[in-house]
């Protein structure tokens, strides 16, 4: 049994203007819109819904303000979905919502849908890189981008009001592996025993479960860079980055989101086969950045913007 990875994620947003402002200035690919909301994906064709939080038609919110409505989690085929679906409505309320998928909510309350995976598969080209006694680059300079263009949604991650309910929920009922953990605070969760390093990160927080942040996958460092300057520059607030993770190892660039939560551009994360062992680590500043820039760095200036002393 496995689901592959988050198909669609559907927002309900205060402001609907600043939300379709942000997913442009962010590269998403709209698809279409109307005064109700707007579609968008990203280049493997993860969906992106926004519509506005007042919408009657969005599943309820967990918490106030802009926020996630929906996760749809895609699988492999036919067979694979519909094991899923065994294991999860074995005791578990599960009910078809209008679009035809079948939903249910975890145990914090999101609401979250299932299908076969309508993802298309994108192959970065890596970038050669030259280090002593190896040349993987001849001839050729590094790339520089002046934009980042999403390839997917890579993970989400959620403040959890009930972690030990949320982490039995989705082990348990979906068939998520366990990458990594802080004890007793956080768990880092794949959708099958061979991938990423995380498809979803919970983070302990009793009482006031809540979106932390959705994560999109680009092809290399120099695109989290050339990303990030571009969001930058476009007038949208670093909440840190850019900097890299010990957990997972991938580089990483957080801004704020007028969709609720922040939005991250990331790469390099760890690939994890039936091999990988998880481990425990203390849950600190240390942990979540081996280094980061402070700020961010200004994508006119390109030096590190820090917000005045007061």
């Amino acid at each position: 049994m496995a689901l592959n990875g988050i198909d669609a994620v559907t927002f309900g947003v205060e402001d609907l203007v600043e939300a379709r402002r942000f997913l442009t200035d962010w590269h998403l690919t709209e698809i279409a819109s109307d005064a109700a909301g707007a579609h968008y994906q990203t280049r493997d064709g993860t969906d992106v819904f926004v519509r506005a939080a007042s919408d009657p038609s969005l599943p309820p919110a967990i918490e106030p303000g802009s926020t996630i409505r929906r996760v749809v989690w895609g699988a492999a085929d036919q067979g694979e979905l519909d094991k899923t679906l065994a294991q999860l409505s074995a005791g578990w309320k599960v009910e078809t919502a209008p679009d035809g998928l079948v939903e249910c909510r975890d145990p914090d309350g999101t609401t979250l849908a299932f299908r076969v995976s309508q993802r298309r598969l994108v192959v970065a080209k890596p970038t050669g890189v030259n280090v002593p006694g190896h040349s993987g680059r001849i001839d050729e300079r590094a790339p520089f981008y002046d934009h980042a263009t999403p390839i997917k949604i890579g993970h989400v991650v959620f403040f959890a009001g009930d972690l030990a309910a949320m982490d039995t929920f989705y082990r348990e009922r979906l068939g998520f592996v366990l990458s990594d953990t802080y004890p007793g605070a956080a768990v880092f969760l794949r959708c099958s025993a061979v991938g990423v390093h995380h498809n979803l990160f919970l983070l302990s927080r009793p009482g006031k479960p809540g979106l932390n942040h959705v994560a999109y996958t680009v092809g290399d460092i120099h695109e989290v860079f050339g990303g990030g300057l571009d969001v930058s520059r476009k007038g949208w607030k670093t909440e840190i980055g850019p900097g890299r993770h010990p957990i997972s190892s991938a580089y990483f660039w957080y801004f704020q989101n007028p969709c609720g939560g922040l939005a991250e551009y990331y790469t390099d994360e760890d690939h994890c086969t039936e091999a990988w062992q998880p481990r425990d680590f203390e849950r600190s500043p240390e942990m979540f950045a081996e280094w980061a820039v402070a700020g961010g760095i200004d994508g006119k200036t390109r030096r590190q913007s820090r917000e005045p002393l007061r």
